[in-house]
């Protein structure tokens, strides 16, 4: 850990489980609500409305992923000595940003496919750097 200042790596692991937390309880509790915001927000951006109504079983591995992000980002602030954390952050938000921009282009434009792929994205570049992928040797 020596590329990155300890408090940065410490301080972006606990606001990114806070935040996934947050998200991953958003997600259990009112997932219909989430899509409905998306949805409203789709027809004036000119995209399409996504499906309305999450099956329990996709809310159930929404929850669990959310679950595994936030005990990672957790574990970044808990253990700043070992970049893994962050370096597994990183491939599971790069496999969903991919997993969303590939639904984008191929299942239909749904705006929440779109913002989650970029979202998710930028977290993974974030997480990559934060694991010192850009500066390590060993790498």
């Amino acid at each position: 850990m020596a590329k990155r200042p300890l408090s940065l790596y410490r301080s972006a692991g606990l606001a990114a489980a806070v935040v996934f937390a947050a998200v991953g309880v958003c997600f259990f509790l009112v997932p219909d609500r989430i899509l409905g915001l998306f949805n409203q927000l789709s027809g004036p951006l000119g995209f399409a409305a996504a499906p309305a109504a999450p099956s329990p079983f996709y809310v159930a591995l929404a929850a669990a992923y959310m679950f595994v992000v936030t005990m990672l980002a957790l574990n970044m602030y808990r253990r700043p000595d070992n970049p893994l954390y962050a370096s597994i952050l990183a491939q599971a938000k790069f496999a969903s940003s991919a997993l969303s921009l590939i639904l984008f282009f191929s299942a239909g434009r749904f705006l929440i496919l779109l913002v989650n792929g970029l979202v998710d994205g930028f977290i993974g570049l974030a997480a990559a750097w934060l694991a010192g992928w850009g500066g390590r040797k060993d790498a």
